[in-house]
């Protein structure tokens, strides 16, 4: 079992990381400050893990909350539907909500925790590697608009991180994929030596080896925690956790939410970003194609959806958190490893990157 720190002060939080801890008490009490709980799961996570996790909370009120599966219902109805469950069984603020699942049951759940009366406090249980490493880790949290993914939500921080590896030995091999994506992301942006165990392990990675898997954990978290340590509301280097993002959720939103899975559609962004830094001299052909077979190698989609134009994608792009005063920022790399937010770019390279050919593109690397 390993424990890391995200370092907040008076709001630091441990994330603790290890085989079968779902069931075990310790790593729940000491962050539960009442006797009433709700744990909010969904359709597909509640039958596999909700007992066991139960048996972890044994001697409490308990409120189970499960929700349908899906980013599609991350939105204000399902929001609603755990407002009215806390409301019905006359939760307190000495509540504790627990989200068991997947990134958007983590959104919801910390989203819907920093409403309820004014902010009750939660744990996240991430059970997807993308939400492991990622979602889990920082205090984002809201719901999807029909107009754009995340743009209603809160900062807000769990009491604790509670990483069970052993849930994914049931995760889909498409899931796992998605959230190599988010793993592979943070050697692009921080961390070029994790890149080349990347490609060193991604074997292992695929066949969830238990050595892999927990140091591919552990070692995204840690690059996240440091992240958001330094910059908690993402007012500086946290946007650079969005590589791939800005062009992924235009492809959510436009291809409707859950078509392309999250991870997904950040692989395909991500291609994207790499093709801008290296047309803007900022990348090598070399670190560009080497960033594609990465992805390529997890499983990920590295061409984009054919029925898309540029102009779907910039008039989703227009609708992005990151755009200021009108002016679209985007998170791009300057050399492997060293990834900067800029809105700083001549249209036309910006244009190019969108109407490049990337089918060609990915059959010109060949298969691996």
């Amino acid at each position: 079992m390993r424990t890391l720190n995200v370092d907040l002060g008076e709001r630091s939080y441990p994330i603790y990381i290890g085989e079968n801890l779902l069931g075990d008490a310790q790593w729940f009490a000491p962050h539960i400050v009442g006797r009433r709980v709700a744990v909010i799961s969904n359709e597909t996570v509640a039958p596999l893990y909700l007992e066991t996790l139960l048996g972890a909370l044994e001697g409490r009120e308990v409120t189970r909350v499960v929700l349908p599966d899906g980013e599609a219902y991350k939105q204000w109805e399902t929001l609603q539907s755990i407002f009215d469950a806390l409301l019905q069984d006359r939760h307190d603020r000495k509540t504790t909500l627990i989200a068991l699942g997947g990134g958007v049951i983590g959104d919801m759940a910390g989203f819907a925790a920093a409403c309820y009366q004014r902010g009750v406090n939660f744990i996240q249980v991430p059970t997807t590697l993308l939400s492991q490493v990622d979602s889990s880790v920082g205090g984002k949290t809201g719901i999807n608009h029909p107009l754009g993914k995340n743009m209603i939500g809160a900062f807000y921080q769990p009491q604790a991180v509670v990483i069970d590896t052993a849930s994914l030995k049931t995760l889909p091999a498409r899931e796992l994929s998605a959230g190599l994506a988010e793993v592979i992301k943070y050697g692009f942006i921080c961390d070029e030596p994790f890149i080349t165990w990347l490609e060193e392990h991604m074997d292992a990675l695929l066949a969830l080896e238990p050595a892999a898997v927990t140091e591919a954990i552990e070692r995204s978290c840690a690059a996240k925690a440091r992240v958001v340590g330094a910059d908690e509301r993402e007012s500086g280097v946290r946007a650079t956790l969005n590589l791939g993002h800005t062009f992924g959720h235009a492809i959510e939103t436009q291809q409707g939410y859950g078509v392309w899975l999250h991870g997904e559609a950040v692989g395909a962004g991500t291609v994207m970003a790499l093709e801008m830094s290296h047309r803007l001299g900022w990348l090598s052909a070399a670190e560009r194609d080497r960033g594609i077979r990465l992805l390529r190698r997890a499983g990920l989609p590295v061409v984009p959806p054919a029925d898309m134009t540029a102009e779907d994608f910039m008039e989703h792009m227009a609708v992005d958190k990151k755009v200021l005063d009108g002016r679209l920022r985007l998170v791009l790399l300057q050399g492997l490893g060293n990834a900067v937010v800029t809105g700083d770019f001549p249209r036309e390279i910006l244009d190019a990157t969108l109407r490049t050919d990337y089918r060609a593109l990915a059959d010109q690397l060949g298969d691996e």
